[in-house]
């Protein structure tokens, strides 16, 4: 079967690709499998300096890949250039950095037996890489996989898989052939053909709460481990106490960033109803200024969603909360003078509740949703109070009330006075339903290769085995 490819700015069909079935995911696998039998015993020098070329591959074809990205996602061309194209590079080189530190234990303490620990690759790892980033999320766990001795084989949203396509032909010129395999499909056909194939040993995968649950429960079918991105819902909490020129500023870069669509969007602005009235009141003024149009032009600030569906899904959104009893503060319609393209202005909404669907549901998309708190045992309380996990931002100056947030907050990851910062070496992941296990050097170290445990005697001398049969 042929799938269309559609470039979101202009509702024209790019290209298409062949969904890969059953047959040709095997064909990948085994590929992989066999590579993998090699990539396995290389010293750890080989596999640094063979990351390092990768980086500088990457490099090399920056300007392509960020061009295809833009095409294919709608992501400003300007982010995929600056941003995430220095990402995906980057992401190799840390890995390679992050091996030549690696270190394994030793246990002396018992009198007569040494033992060691070491960590050792696990084999062929399935990796679904989502629509939203797919070139930095997706060249994440290509770097994390191959560095710890695997192989892998990705497969990339059906709806946006030209760069990470492109991406696995570039770097291929500097791997084992079969090293890294892409397969091109939707999820209940190719995805599944992956999760499911006996020579994948395990599953990491970063997209939304109910496809992850299915293939959770498909990779424990067969007792292969899992990491899982899932969804979000996260609170960005404005105290009295913040500085509100920058809380102003993170918002909106927090939720409209990247076309709003980002898992760790603070898509629920949770404000002190102290400083509500003149917060918010800022808030639209700079929404309603936000620039919309072509993902191609450098004075544009929002660019188109990826679908059509995701469009829709905005605005269904919109018009349940207003008829909800939600306040609506900016947008609620497709950007006017777009008449091509997923296009819609900022959208944002003051909720009274937050049990409404949309303060506990992810849009996935530029649509921020207010709520206002007395105190801070309310504010932790409706931040908590969703199904998801993943991220919290605070705002405040006053340092006994952030450490509090750090603590009461269940999130996996808490920014205090600062909008998004990804620190590679600490783990990234969420709490509830928003995944399992995390990303970063540690995390990936621990999920992509498995301990082994050797002992031996310190002499063998005095040491007699009970002899049986005798």
């Amino acid at each position: 079967m042929m799938l269309d490819v559609i470039n979101p700015a202009t509702e024209a069909v790019i290209c298409q690709i062949a969904e890969d079935d059953a047959k040709r995911v095997d064909t990948v696998v085994r590929l992989a499998r066999a590579a993998f039998e090699d990539w396995r015993a290389t010293s750890v020098p080989e596999r640094q300096a063979t990351l390092r070329k990768v980086a500088n591959v990457i490099r090399a074809h920056a300007d392509e890949l960020a061009e295809l990205e833009t095409q294919n996602t709608g992501i400003l061309l300007k982010d995929a250039k600056d941003r995430y194209l220095v990402r995906t590079a980057a992401n190799f080189d840390f890995f390679a950095d992050y091996i030549g530190q690696s270190s394994g234990q030793v246990f002396e303490q018992h009198p007569t037996y040494v033992t060691t620990v070491r960590r050792e690759a696990i084999g062929v790892a399935g990796l679904i890489a989502p629509w939203n980033l797919p070139l930095a999320l997706g060249s994440m766990k290509i770097a994390a996989a191959i560095a710890f001795g695997n192989a892998c084989v990705i497969k990339p949203s059906e709806i946006a898989p030209l760069a990470v396509i492109r991406l696995v032909e570039i770097i291929s010129e500097v791997l084992p052939k079969g090293l890294v395999g892409i397969v091109n499909g939707r999820g209940h056909i190719t995805g599944s053909a992956l999760v499911d194939h006996d020579l994948v040993d395990l599953i990491s995968f970063t997209g939304g709460t109910e496809t992850g649950q299915r293939i959770a429960a498909a990779a424990g079918a067969k007792l292969k481990p899992v990491t899982m991105e899932l969804g979000g819902k996260s609170a960005n909490i404005i105290f009295d106490s913040a500085d509100l020129d920058r809380a102003l500023d993170a918002a909106l870069v927090s939720i409209y960033a990247n076309n709003g669509q980002q898992c760790l969007a603070g898509s629920r602005i949770l404000i002190h109803d102290t400083i509500a009235d003149r917060f918010i009141a800022a808030f639209v003024e700079r929404a309603r200024k936000i620039r919309i149009g072509s993902p191609l032009d450098p004075l544009t600030q929002l660019g188109p969603v990826a679908t059509a569906a995701q469009r829709d899904r905005m605005l269904t959104f919109f018009e349940e909360a207003v008829a909800q009893g939600a306040l609506p503060l900016v947008g609620g319609q497709r950007a006017a003078g777009l008449d091509r393209g997923y296009f819609v202005e900022p959208l944002a909404v003051e909720a009274p509740s937050n049990d409404l669907g949309v303060c506990q549901e992810e849009i996935f998309g530029p649509f921020a949703v207010f709520i206002r708190f007395k105190d801070a045992e309310e504010a932790f309380r409706l931040a908590n109070g969703t199904r998801f996990g993943l991220a919290s931002y605070v705002w405040t100056q006053n340092l006994a009330l952030a450490m509090e947030a750090q603590e009461r907050l269940e999130a996996g990851v808490v920014w205090i006075n600062t909008p998004v910062v990804r620190e590679m070496r600490a783990p990234f992941g969420g709490y509830k339903q928003s995944g399992i296990g995390a990303q970063g050097g540690a995390a990936c170290e621990a999920f992509y290769s498995r301990e082994k445990t050797i002992t031996l005697p310190r002499r063998i001398e005095g040491l007699p085995i009970e002899r049986l049969g005798i």
